[in-house]
């Protein structure tokens, strides 16, 4: 190991201890610290190492940024100590014009070099999906009167998902969880979620930003902190450490890790965002724009009758509506203002006017998923569900003996707020019957569905009026169960047509 390795190996397992052992038991560690820490510091019988910030590179914010802890995360050290040299930007001084404020410290510099080294590949796809939806986006928060370069919360957020979901629960690309989601008028029901909608929740994220802006008088990192930790708290460690300047807010132990790093991670996204080329960025497949025309649907409508209407797929439509929980627009929401691709509305209205009302919607029962309880048994869930415990064995390959203390199960549902891409199911034309549906894959055959499925091909051709030795198109939807409904339970389907 060199010498120079050896002494930032000796800082980082200080700064380390110091990080994670009580106050009072880093008073012996915090004199050696600041000293390796200082420049031109070296180890007993060690060769000088080089400084770990330079003063001629520090801007205001990071002179008075004097932390040991922080000065570690130098990432130009560990530039400069790399075998091999490095291809790592570091900005300077002049960094790129923006309306938020930028700053560059040691805490920045970390998610900087974490960007273009472990975090390349995530970071990458961020930029990728950025390119559809930033310029919406900053045309819904230049409209509220807010810095367009709040679009790069969103960046951090969810990466520019629509379906992204974290582990609190909170959804879209603008990441709200149900609370402060209703609280910006955003509707989240068994139907349609509001969240994962790119112009309302953007138009929403940028009223609770204007919002916090004003609570914490204009500084834009106490309210970014804000919405990623609650405003409250952030509040609580102003009043805590009787200072409003994040970055000593964050040196405390109140605040969460991901709150503290939070606003570098922002400014980090930022500056790499505004040059991608200069970090190294620079084969990134970005998507086009999204663009859409919009229809009113004055009734509840199928998605994949919209799409036929156009000649589109089921799967454009839903990209567009990514608010839509299911395979419908909702009901009790007249005139829902439905998205479909630039360019055909007027082709979809004439088409549209054509389909009677009763012809526009078909009532389906979908397949959900339930994650079973410690004192859950087969027999509780079938019950629950209306279904017996043999359907619901079948339906997850497993016996009647199994144990499901914890296992996702799929279970049959009407109305259901989740459902599987396999398990969207259509009542056919005998009352009280239902089908479970499956769309065709690239290399499915009627042989493989069946085994897959545990019907015999036979009945699966019959089902779906096809040849057994047919090819099966990919994207057409077949029937691959039916099942009845007999006294009350719902069993499977005796019948072969």
């Amino acid at each position: 190991m060199k010498k120079s390795h050896l002494h930032l190996y000796v800082v980082i397992v200080l700064a380390a201890l110091l990080h994670a052992l009580p106050a009072a038991a880093t008073e012996p560690i915090q004199p050696l610290l600041a000293e390796l820490t200082r420049p031109n510091a070296t180890l007993p019988g060690a060769v000088e190492a080089p400084s770990l910030v330079s003063d001629d590179d520090r801007t205001a914010a990071e002179s008075e940024d004097t932390s040991p802890v922080a000065a570690i995360f130098s990432l130009e050290e560990l530039r400069k100590t790399n075998d091999d040299g490095g291809n790592f930007e570091l900005p300077d001084t002049h960094l790129p014009a923006s309306d938020i404020p930028l700053t560059l410290n040691s805490k920045v510099e970390y998610f900087l070099y974490y960007f273009q080294t472990t975090g390349k590949q995530a970071f990458s796809r961020w930029l990728s999906h950025s390119s559809r939806y930033i310029p919406m986006m900053k045309e819904i928060l230049k409209r509220e009167g807010m810095p367009e370069d709040l679009v790069y919360v969103a960046m951090i957020e969810s990466g520019f998902q629509m379906q992204a979901r974290s582990w609190a629960n909170a959804v879209g690309p603008w990441q709200f969880v149900s609370g402060t989601g209703r609280r910006y008028a955003l509707r989240i029901d068994q139907w349609v979620d509001e969240r994962k909608d790119p112009v309302k929740a953007t138009t929403a994220a940028a009223i609770y930003l204007k919002e916090l802006y004003g609570l914490f008088k204009g500084d834009w990192y106490l309210a970014a902190a804000g919405y990623n930790a609650g405003e409250n708290k952030i509040l609580r460690a102003i009043s805590m450490y009787n200072t409003s300047d994040f970055w000593e807010i964050s040196r405390g132990s109140y605040l969460k890790r991901e709150t503290k790093e939070y606003v570098p991670k922002l400014l980090a996204a930022a500056i790499i965002a505004k040059d991608p080329a200069r970090y190294g960025f620079t084969d990134i497949a970005y998507l086009t724009p999204i663009e859409y025309d919009t229809v009113t649907i004055p009734s509840r409508t199928n998605l994949d009758l919209a799409a036929k209407l156009i000649g589109t797929t089921y799967e454009s439509i839903k990209e567009l509506n990514p608010d839509l929980r299911h395979w419908c627009t909702p009901p009790n929401y007249p005139d829902y203002q439905l998205r479909i691709p630039k360019g055909s509305k007027l082709a979809f209205e004439i088409e549209y006017a054509k389909i009677p009302e009763d012809q526009r919607f078909t009532e389906r029962v979908m397949y959900s998923r339930y994650q079973a309880r410690k004192k859950d048994s087969l027999k509780s869930v079938a019950k629950r569900y209306g279904v017996t415990p043999a359907i619901l064995a079948e339906l997850n390959g497993i016996n009647l003996k199994s144990r499901i203390a914890g296992r996702s199960l799929i279970v049959p549902v009407k109305e259901t707020v989740d459902f599987s891409h396999e398990g969207r199911t259509s009542r056919t034309a005998t009352k009280g019957s239902y089908a479970k549906y499956y769309t065709v894959k690239s290399g499915d055959t009627i042989g493989s569905l069946a085994k897959r499925f545990n019907v015999s091909t036979k009945l699966l051709a019959a089902w779906n009026k096809l040849k057994t030795k047919v090819a099966l198109k990919p994207g057409r939807r077949i029937i691959i169960a039916k099942f009845t409904k007999k006294n009350g339970e719902m069993v499977p389907a005796k019948t072969e047509g």
